[in-house]
């Protein structure tokens, strides 16, 4: 092996990642050559890492790739979307959009680049947030700490369990909205890995993902590692909801989706004008 055959891998501790990477890490699949060393951290901790430029491969939020583009560029798999779900808004009693659009109250949410935020800001302009690690987020606004909260990972599926109100499944309103899905997080590769190794990378990665979807019991299990608390039947839905066919490949309408959010941001004020960039199938 030569230090250009290692390729580091980072993404979130989740169910879902770990679902798609299953393969991966228990050595299912051919690799091509190439040793992956995965990398776990948060989604906000991968956006800032990314901006340095110090990760190979990593998940980020399609909000942060608005200040990636040009360093790295999206794999054509590997995305997770909001089908009509996604990111939500809870409190502990019912509030109004103009009661959050007009900064009356504050929302916690999980990173300054997270899509989260970013859909965030596009449905209530001029909201105030205060940034919180993720999990922390569903037990402060439990507390009283904060008026409201803006939930992703496994807390979309346990809030009413804490009875909290939902205020606004951004997802859900994106596709009224849109009529697309919410693009939430994708798979970036640095481009000054070169086209012949990013080429493999893309490839091992799309076995691992398929490995996975055609073998869902094992990865499952795997997953199970990083539920955080859900049992079986949650944690398999919530895989299902992030690692499906828009998993496989984005399609015309995922890309649509991803450029749609991208410069509606952008009309915004909110990120700089970017167009979406892909590696090409191998």
């Amino acid at each position: 092996m030569t230090a250009s055959d290692l390729i580091s891998l980072a993404h979130s501790p989740d169910s879902d990642d770990a679902f798609m990477f299953y393969a991966l890490a228990e050595g299912k699949v051919d690799t091509e050559g190439l040793v992956f060393r995965h990398e776990l951290s948060d989604i906000e901790s991968l956006n800032r890492r990314a901006l340095s430029g110090e990760l190979a491969v990593t998940a980020v939020s399609f909000h942060a790739y608005a200040y990636l583009a040009e360093r790295y560029i999206l794999l054509p798999h590997g995305a997770s979307f909001g089908d009509g779900y996604g990111p939500v808004v809870v409190a502990r009693r019912s509030l109004e959009l103009k009661e959050i659009s007009s900064g009356f109250v504050e929302v916690a949410s999980p990173g300054q680049r997270t899509t989260a935020h970013l859909s965030l800001q596009l449905w209530a302009p001029g909201v105030r947030t205060r940034l919180a690690h993720f999990d922390e987020i569903l037990p402060a606004v439990l507390a009283g700490q904060v008026d409201a909260g803006l939930l992703i990972h496994e807390g979309q599926l346990t809030f009413a369990d804490e009875g909290l109100t939902e205020i606004v499944d951004l997802g859900r309103w994106w596709r009224e909205e849109t009529g697309l899905p919410l693009p939430l997080g994708g798979n970036v590769v640095r481009r000054d890995l070169g086209p012949e190794r990013i080429r493999r990378i893309s490839r091992v990665l799309s076995r691992s993902i398929e490995f996975g979807l055609a073998h869902r019991e094992d990865a499952l299990s795997h997953a199970m590692r990083y539920a955080r608390g859900l049992d079986r039947s949650k944690a398999d839905r919530f895989v299902g909801m992030y690692v499906n066919d828009w998993t496989r490949g984005y399609g015309p309408d995922g890309r649509r989706a991803v450029q749609t959010l991208l410069d509606r941001g952008s009309a915004a004020g909110l990120i700089p004008a970017v167009e979406a960039e892909y590696v090409e199938e191998a």
